[in-house]
Formats: structure tokens, C-alpha cells, sequence
């Protein structure tokens, strides 16, 4: 049974299209992931960093992996019901945390996300996989920008070091370059959103956003999960996040010690 927050029409446009708009989805823990992202500036992780050059305005905190030493994300993971829409989306039996991600950008941030897939930075090879984005704020031309049906490229994009824009890997002839959607004509969707709705799109869709031009800041909550088919792969160097020490080996299935299962209906 579907849930309730998504309709036959969201689970085929997810499978066409890679990206999909969730009302409400962290409606009832906006306060609390607002918490939680405060004590994760107040105290970033090891993998906290300020994306902006030197002489571009504003401010970009982003961060990542922190569910397990923040007790807001976990108490917002667990008490919404973003594993039994995940499972929906992805068409998956199971469905197992990946990672969190805090994206932050302060009032008059000049800085843009860059045009990426996050699929190539990471470890995991798989059909079944979602990131649900959800502002913590009103966004407008802040907003996420997906390209759709860019999921089913026959090449992944060339993942990049974003401050450096260098390659992240040595075989670069493995990649496609990175794309200009909006010079090349591409389908991008994005979405005006209130706090709590959630974009849900595939590992391998591009996207990006734009800079914060706006008075008021951009929060957003970031949460990767992965289903059935899911599985390790390696990299040809050190992934984002590397999650190190964690001896798993090709093919295998995500360790569920350390990426727990939050929904299994098989």
C-alpha cells in the first residue's frame, strides 16, 4: 500500500525522472531538525567545511555524518516517515540509512551549489537509492535544481573537488565532463517549498542550487538511503564520505552496524 503521502503518479515520475516533490514529509520535525542543525554549527563533525572562496560573500556551511552524535537528526529520522517513503519511491523492500548532510546558506551567499551527481563520490552502486532534501526554511531561487531522467545517463558526471575544481579521481576518461543545464536546454525541475516538504531524487541526478541572494538563511537537511540492490563498490581513491575502517569488500551489502536498516517489509 502506497503511503499516504505519495501518490502511483510520484512513484512513476521517481522512476522516469529520478526527482520527486514530498509535501510535508519532515512537517512534524522542522523544530527539531532546526535544533539539530544549530548544535551541528555550534560543534561541526571532522567533515565540516566553509565552501566559499576567498572574496566571495556570505557564508555555506555544509556537514555530514553526524546522525549518530546528534540526537535531533536521529530522533527526526526515526519519528518521520521517511523510510516508508523511500521504500515506496525506490520500489525496494529494505531501506538503510547512508548518510545525513547539512547544507547551509547564510543571507546574501553569492556562492552557488555546483552542478554534480553525488553517486560517483560515494561507495555504493545501485538502482534503488533516494536523497530527500528538505529546507528548513521557505526556499525560493534558493531552491535544489534537478535535471530529470539524468539518473539513466549512460555515463556518470566527473565528481570534482568544488573549492579546488579539480578531479576527485585520477581516471577522468571513466566520466562525462560536467554539463551546463541551463545552457544546454536540459529539463531541470525545481520547486518553491515550504519547511519540512522534501525533493527525493536518485543518487545519480544532477543537481545543484544557486546562491542565497535572498535576507533570510537557507537550512536544509539532507538525508541518503538505499535499497535492495544497493551495494559496495570500490573507488579508484578516497570517497565523500570515507567512512574509514569500515572493511567491507565488492559486492557486499552496506554493514548494517554502521548503516542500519530502517525498514525491512521482506
Amino acid at each position: 500500500m502506497t503511503h499516504p503521502l505519495l501518490t502511483q503518479d510520484d512513484i512513476d515520475t521517481y522512476q522516469r525522472d529520478g526527482v520527486v516533490v514530498v509535501r510535508g514529509l519532515f512537517r512534524d520535525q522542522v523544530d527539531l531538525l532546526r535544533a539539530g542543525v544549530a548544535r551541528n554549527m555550534d560543534d561541526p563533525g571532522p567533515y565540516a567545511a566553509e565552501n566559499l572562496k576567498e572574496g566571495e560573500a556570505g557564508r555555506f556551511f555544509d556537514d555530514y555524518c553526524n546522525w549518530t552524535r546528534i540526537p535531533e537528526f536521529e530522533r527526526a529520522i526515526h519519528g518521520s516517515p521517511v523510510a516508508e517513503v523511500a521504500a515506496d519511491l525506490m520500489q525496494s523492500k529494505s531501506v538503510q540509512l547512508f548518510h545525513d548532510h547539512v547544507l547551509v546558506k547564510e543571507p546574501g551567499t553569492s556562492k552557488p551549489t555546483p552542478w554534480h551527481q553525488d553517486g560517483p563520490y560515494y561507495f555504493v552502486e545501485g538502482r534503488q537509492t533516494v536523497s530527500f532534501w528538505s529546507p528548513l526554511d521557505p526556499v525560493r531561487e534558493a531552491t535544489l535544481r534537478c535535471v530529470a531522467g539524468s539518473h539513466l545517463w549512460d555515463k556518470p558526471v566527473l565528481p570534482t573537488r568544488w573549492l579546488a575544481e579539480t578531479s576527485f579521481y585520477p581516471n577522468e576518461d571513466d566520466y562525462m565532463p560536467v554539463p551546463d543545464p541551463d545552457a544546454e536546454g536540459m529539463e531541470i525541475r525545481e520547486f518553491e517549498m515550504e519547511p519540512g516538504d522534501a525533493v527525493a531524487f536518485n543518487f545519480m541526478v544532477l543537481h545543484g542550487a544557486r546562491g542565497n541572494s535572498s535576507d533570510a538563511r537557507r537550512r536544509a537537511f539532507s538525508l541518503r538511503l538505499v535499497g535492495d540492490d544497493a551495494r559496495y563498490t570500490e573507488r579508484p581513491g578516497r570517497t565523500s564520505p570515507p567512512f574509514p575502517g569500515h572493511d567491507m569488500t565488492e559486492g557486499q551489502r552496506l554493514r548494517d552496524d554502521w548503516f542500519p536498516v530502517l525498514l525491512d517489509r521482506g
